[in-house]
């Protein structure tokens, strides 16, 4: 079997026409939801002279989004002082979350001491970002994991209608 043999028996190789979308069959999961995550890859990144901190998440609870997955940039080398400064809290509350072995090294973290946070389960606030056209989600908190299940996204708030002051009593059938 080839390579470019997919699952199906087809030839990828062949049947490439130079035109390709990958398709977001996912939903976004709901601003504002709690779940239980996992720490399944962390990892120093490059991209466009950026360098951060990316961390995989792989949600373990609630069912409905288990398994999914979140990348979070933490940005703690970033150029505008405020924004590596919160990074680094960030990241300091997700190391002290899975033991605190980074910031007893009292370094900047390198590709192999981030994996002292593989497999550190934990809470993660999970918020949606949106830029021009696009959205997705996004990691806006942290906290320890504890034994209550993750919290369901809280219910959009529903506005009541103005209610018009004055009765007319004309309109009442009896």
């Amino acid at each position: 079997m080839s390579f470019w043999t997919t699952s199906e028996g087809k030839s990828a190789a062949t049947e490439a026409t130079g035109k390709f979308e990958a398709s977001s069959s996912y939903e976004l999961i709901p601003d504002g939801t709690t779940a239980m995550a996992i720490i399944t890859k962390p990892s120093i990144e490059q991209f466009q002279g950026d360098e951060y901190i990316n961390v995989e998440w792989t949600i373990v609870k609630p069912d409905a989004f288990k398994n999914r997955k979140i990348f979070q940039k933490v940005r703690v080398w970033d150029n505008n002082p405020k924004k590596a400064d919160k990074a680094k809290a960030m990241l300091a509350n997700i190391d002290k979350n899975a033991g605190g072995k980074l910031a007893k090294l009292d370094k900047d973290p390198t590709n192999e001491t981030l994996q002292v946070l593989t497999g550190k389960i934990m809470l993660i606030k999970i918020l949606i970002w949106s830029i021009d056209d696009k959205t997705g989600n996004y990691i806006g908190a942290v906290s320890p994991r504890t034994t209550e299940e993750p919290a369901p996204a809280p219910a959009p708030k529903v506005v009541a209608a103005p209610v018009d002051d004055v009765f007319d009593d004309s309109d009442v059938p009896f």
